[in-house]
């Protein structure tokens, strides 16, 4: 009996240490990397006047005077949402004026428009785009997303028939919405 139970006994260690003598082997840490830096945004394109992403701030008269925006600053140039430094100011007073001055509690329209050009669809998309990327600007300079209201004509109120006057179509129109 003596020798059974010292087998068992035996039997048990061995299986005991042939389970659970597993060897762990050290995870190696994990090192992160930064990010890379962003690289430099492109330079602003040349304005060769083809450029169909180029458009024009059209600011409804009863809001230029209202926000006291004078009429050589109601149009600018932007190209697409590349918004340039001196156009800020225009978009600041904009964003001022609907959110603590005479436009108070109201919202703004923002209406792109395309050249006549392109498709259909295409320039429905466009005007939105630019819409949108004026939209954007607007509130980066503290308007709330929420008191504008974007919207596209595309080509529909086009009026153009050369490149000078498919400049005037290529806007967004700024108005009050409703």
């Amino acid at each position: 009996m003596k020798s059974r139970v010292l087998f068992l006994v035996s039997f048990c260690f061995l299986s005991v240490a042939a389970c659970g003598g597993e060897e762990k082997r050290p995870v190696a840490p994990v090192v992160t990397q930064p990010p890379p830096p962003e690289p430099p945004p492109p330079p602003p394109p040349v304005d060769d006047g083809k450029n169909p992403n180029r458009a024009q701030l059209n600011i409804a008269d009863d809001i230029r005077r209202a926000c006291g925006i004078a009429d050589e600053d109601a149009y600018f140039d932007f190209d697409s949402s590349n918004i340039r430094p001196q156009d800020r100011k225009v978009l600041s007073q904009l964003a001022k004026c609907f959110a603590s001055g005479p436009f108070a509690g109201r919202r703004m329209g923002l209406v792109g428009h395309a050249d006549p050009r392109g498709e259909d669809e295409y320039n429905m998309l466009l005007g939105e785009r630019r819409a949108t990327s004026v939209k954007g600007a607007i509130g980066a300079e503290g308007l709330a997303p929420d008191k504008m209201n974007t919207s596209s004509r595309g080509e529909m109120d086009a009026t153009g028939t050369d490149e000078a006057t498919w400049a005037r179509d290529r806007r967004v129109d700024v108005v009050l919405a409703d």
